[in-house]
């Protein structure tokens, strides 16, 4: 799996190219994009009582559109009834079958309990690209069999997990998000219930974003089908579809009050929306160039984009290859290095709110014991220094050529155990003092934040972990989507070490509301201080005396506590009349979190190699000026 690594060089050196590129649209022909794996159920036998549920009962969720007032007249030619009860699946349907519809009506029944997905009745798959050749082994096509818990609010149908389930399967971890149950006057009875579900390679960052649907009459439960035809990940592409055998078994959920209440919870708090195309209506007098957001990107390539401004997030959409996303609002995205920014780099600031400037300072040896038997000399090495990715122990120094040699290719794919990790992370020899030289490693990182979580022990006793005080401190205060708030982890285990470099997961809210709290909120939320502000305005280039070290010997990109950051100048665009720097997150494929000095902030999400991002930050110009 060593390309993998080489993919990493890739990826930077092009995104250091940028430039302005074509319009690229994000709409897909039916029938391009990617999925996931199989799965099985037994058909009801007979209908059950149905359950009635009294609209005026539902709770408050139901003022944020969990009562339906639709007829049940819903027209429909894929997924019919028949289709559902047949276990038979011909291959993927236009994704908008499994939505719910603009008649649905309220369901009569509640689902409150396990579903169990077992056996494919009738599967398939299509691979699009396979750089590393994973599909030689066709069970890394298959779904594994699934058992998921649900509770209803209304017409929610609401995971009792959202978090990434570690799983025992070869290949696939599991995401699952809330989803909807209706009724059909079509469906003889049955309420019909969809949900979203995101495959994710197991140690790995890549997300293969899905939908499922069944019927339900209260007891008993239709035959599951799937699809998955859409992702983020550059070296493995492909459709899975089918049906498959599922049962359904009733369980009194004893948190079913914080779920309901949770969701409720996120769903109030996020961003407002509205279509990208509504900048021009927003903004008449800007003469705003909209083709320019997700320009450069290969459309059939292109996950989702926006750009946030004045407290609105303006949305693209979610193609997959057949058709619109279902669940656009809750497509999983994945972070790869964006998690050095968002999570890493707010770790250190978030303990440096609560334990002072100090921490930046600690040396590496005095938290990581296996430092001491590293082929280079970290004696002096900080955690600020690894998160600046200037230890002084490295291989090369030529762009990008560590990330992508032996070292982190057996860092990166070939270990799972935090042994493992550890021990490939320590194997660059010793070159200079820290603090001198930028040398890019996804592996200083997870020392980095091994050292921050074994100071946090310290601190706060043998139960503290990272990744959950920033969780508690930072990502839950500010309503970020439960999935959100679990990390991939060393030993594919929830008990693991945090990987820091990569491994989280994000909504396009989420990852909206991040960048706010970085480059809008000074680090505050509710008026309470969670980032220190000394290292944000370094992180966030508002310090000119603290630019961070050149990434390519020139001085246009620098790199500063987990941020890269792009200088601009008069001669870059007439319409400045000052030199300014746009701090930026960068993941591996093809994404990009742009923080821009204007307030605004433009992300997308693809995954074919591609950076292209300066139109957008001349089109922002317009809606508001870069310099004073």
């Amino acid at each position: 799996m060593g390309q993998r690594s080489l993919f990493f060089l890739v990826s930077l050196v092009l995104m250091l190219l940028v430039t302005a590129c074509g319009f690229a649209s994000t709409l897909l022909p039916a029938g391009m994009k990617n999925s996931s794996n199989p799965m099985s159920s037994s058909m009801p036998t007979s209908l059950a009582p149905t359950l009635t549920v009294n609209p005026l009962q539902l709770p408050a969720s139901a003022r944020l559109g969990a009562l339906l007032t639709g007829s049940g007249r819903v027209e429909r030619s894929l997924l019919t009834f028949d289709d559902l009860m047949s276990g038979r699946s011909a291959g993927p349907v236009d994704d908008g079958a499994f939505a719910l519809p603009e008649e649905a009506a309220m369901p009569e029944v509640v689902f409150e309990g396990s579903l169990q997905i077992s056996a494919g009745l009738d599967t398939g798959s299509r691979v699009v690209r396979d750089d590393l050749h994973y599909a030689a082994d066709p069970a890394r096509l298959q779904l594994p069999p699934f058992d998921l818990q649900f509770v209803q609010d209304g017409s929610f149908l609401i995971p009792v997990s959202q978090e990434l389930v570690f799983t025992k399967n070869p290949y696939w971890n599991l995401m699952v998000g809330p989803g909807r149950i209706w009724q059909e006057q079509g469906d003889h009875g049955y309420a019909r219930a969809s949900f979203p579900f995101t495959l994710v390679e197991r140690n790995q960052n890549c997300t293969h974003n899905g939908v499922m649907t069944f019927l339900f009459n209260g007891t008993q439960v239709s035959p599951v089908r799937y699809q998955v035809t859409q992702e983020t990940c550059l070296y493995f592409k492909f459709d899975l579809w089918g049906q498959s055998a599922s049962t359904y078994t009733p369980v009194s959920i004893p948190e079913v009050g914080a779920i309901k209440a949770a969701h409720s919870a996120e769903m109030a708090n996020r961003l407002p929306t509205r279509p990208i195309t509504d900048l021009v209506r927003d903004f008449p007098a800007s003469h705003i160039n909209l083709s320019s957001f997700g320009s450069g990107i290969s459309s059939q390539d292109m996950t989702a984009f926006g750009f946030v401004f004045n407290g609105i997030n303006y949305v693209s959409d979610c193609q997959t290859r057949y058709g619109e996303y279902a669940y656009c609002e809750n497509m999983r995205l994945p972070s790869y290095s964006t998690a050095k920014s968002a999570f890493a780099a707010v770790a250190l600031m978030h303990l440096g709110q609560k334990y002072g400037r100090g921490v930046y300072n600690l040396l590496i040896k005095d938290y990581v014991p296996e430092a001491a038997s590293a082929a280079g000399d970290w004696s002096a090495v900080t955690i600020q220094n690894a998160l600046d990715m200037s230890t002084g122990n490295y291989g090369q120094s030529g762009f990008e050529l560590d990330e992508s040699g032996g070292i982190m290719t057996s860092f990166l794919d070939d270990s799972e155990t935090y042994a493992d990790k550890i021990k490939f992370a320590f194997l660059f020899p010793y070159r200079q003092a820290p603090g001198q030289v930028w040398v890019y490693h996804s592996s200083d990182t997870f020392i980095a934040t091994r050292a921050m979580n074994n100071y946090l022990v310290q601190q706060e006793g043998s139960g503290a972990d990272i990744f959950n005080f920033v969780r508690d401190g930072v990502y839950q205060p500010l309503d970020l989507s439960i999935g959100a708030r679990s990390t991939l982890r060393t030993d594919n285990s929830p008990t693991g070490t945090p990987f820091g470099g990569y491994g989280l997961f994000w909504t396009r809210d989420d990852i909206a509301k991040i960048a706010l709290l970085l480059n809008d909120q000074d680090g505050k939320i509710e008026g309470t201080q969670v980032l220190e502000p000394g290292l944000l305005a370094d992180s966030m280039q508002r310090d000119p005396s603290s630019r961070g070290l050149d990434t390519t010997g020139e001085p246009v990109f620098r790199y500063r506590n987990g941020f890269w950051a792009k200088q601009w100048t008069p001669s870059d665009n007439p319409g400045y009349s000052c030199t300014f720097w746009t701090p930026f997150m960068s993941g591996f494929g093809g994404i990009t979190v742009v923080l821009m000095p204007n307030g605004s902030i433009y992300y997308y999400f693809s995954d074919n190699n591609e950076f292209s991002w300066v139109d957008a930050v001349n089109e922002s110009n317009k809606l508001k000026p870069m310099c004073p």
